[in-house]
């Protein structure tokens, strides 16, 4: 099965349509820990996709911090500052499924010639400062970045983080195909958990209480 790529513009409302009720990059940790196990949010998250399908609207709110909005805002001039260093072209597509199924998506920052995934990240100074220091993919974004690279079907990944007034860390690595295998099951399961989930709530529409 081939994967599926659309282009339209990330954050809207085509890209909010086709993320809803199936997870991403920024969900994978509510469904595996960076160990490898069950992830405790599996259940709760579980209910939440599969009502999201069952009724076609989100069903929670989303809850935005200022830091997340920086993030958001800061995006485009650190991927202008990471093709500038670089010297790499970087394509920005709304949103990858693995196949036709679309039971998970992820949508990459930057996606490199045919082999490389861009994660990109603008965090506060003092975090930003400590990614310098240990000069490594952050620990919370390995799950992210390795389900990318999944999904993507590619072999390496860059991870960009930037902040103003500091230095630029660019990490560069490949595939984990242990945890990779991991990220499988685990999406493979939650995929056919989701959709039997769907089920029972639509078997339910109209029941007696």
């Amino acid at each position: 099965m081939a994967i599926e790529v659309y282009d339209f513009e990330q954050r809207t409302t085509e890209w909010f349509i086709a993320c809803l009720g199936n997870p991403g990059g920024s969900g994978i940790s509510r469904i595996l820990t960076s160990k490898g196990d069950p992830s405790k949010q599996r259940e709760l998250y579980l209910n939440q996709l599969a009502y999201d399908r069952y009724t076609g609207t989100p069903t929670h709110d989303t809850f935005v911090s200022g830091h997340m909005t920086h993030g958001t805002e800061t995006e485009d001039s650190a991927r202008a500052l990471f093709e500038i260093i670089t010297g790499f072209d970087v394509k920005v597509p709304g949103v990858v499924f693995k196949d036709e199924r679309r039971l998970f998506h992820y949508s990459p920052d930057g996606l490199i010639g045919d082999n490389a995934i861009l994660e990109i990240k603008c965090p506060m100074a003092k975090t930003h400062a400590e990614y310098l220091h240990k000069h490594k993919l952050p620990t919370q974004y390995k799950l992210q970045v390795q389900m990318g690279l999944y999904v993507c079907e590619r072999d390496k990944f860059y991870f960009l983080s930037n902040c103003d007034g500091y230095a630029p860390l660019i990490i560069e690595g490949g595939r984990d195909e242990e945890l990779i295998n991991k990220i499988h099951l685990a999406l493979e399961s939650f995929g056919e958990d989701l959709l039997s989930r769907e089920a029972m709530f639509r078997e339910q529409q109209g029941m007696p209480f």
